[in-house]
């Protein structure tokens, strides 16, 4: 029975990312959404490879949604650094230093992701989107933190393991 909870929640978390990749977030490069909040709770209910799971499939959803503005390989280079910013973050949140792992997830999303794209493409296209991704990073926290409480209050109800 613990297996199919733990794929349900996961599924839960894929598909709340999906849903918030058609929620964007006006700043440039005009890829950002909400998909993240979903990845960024699903820390606190589900291991890592399954949380990161639902953060790369979150960016892949508001890509296509958004047809691939930046080419597809490049967005699955995001989804990748996605996938890792939080599975980071979920072992730091697990292993109970749960503000540095939203910490984490705000330096690494917000500011280190970006970065690679001021080699692949250019320094003025790093500056272009960096402030809009931190600003939309920004967002998700917030909104991921505003619903995190609520949800474990309705998980534990239910019977679900929280940490």
């Amino acid at each position: 029975m613990k297996k199919t909870r733990l794929l349900v929640l996961t599924a839960m978390f894929a598909a709340l990312s999906v849903i918030g990749s058609f929620i964007k977030i006006p700043v440039p490069p005009g890829t950002p959404a909400l998909d993240s909040v979903p990845a960024f709770i699903s820390i606190a209910f589900i291991p890592a490879p399954l949380a990161a799971a639902a953060g790369a499939l979150g960016h892949m959803a508001t890509a296509l949604s958004s047809g691939f503005p930046l080419t597809l390989p490049f967005h699955i280079f995001i989804a990748l650094e996605m996938a890792v910013v939080v599975g980071v973050a979920a072992i730091i949140y697990r292993k109970g230093m749960k503000k540095l792992a939203w910490a984490w997830i705000i330096l690494s999303n917000g500011v280190l992701s970006p970065l690679p794209f001021y080699f692949l493409l250019s320094p003025a296209m790093y500056f272009a989107v960096a402030p809009g991704i931190l600003v939309a990073t920004l967002i998700n926290v917030v909104v991921g933190l505003i619903l995190l409480p609520l949800l474990r209050k309705a998980f534990v109800r239910t019977g679900v393991e929280v940490s």
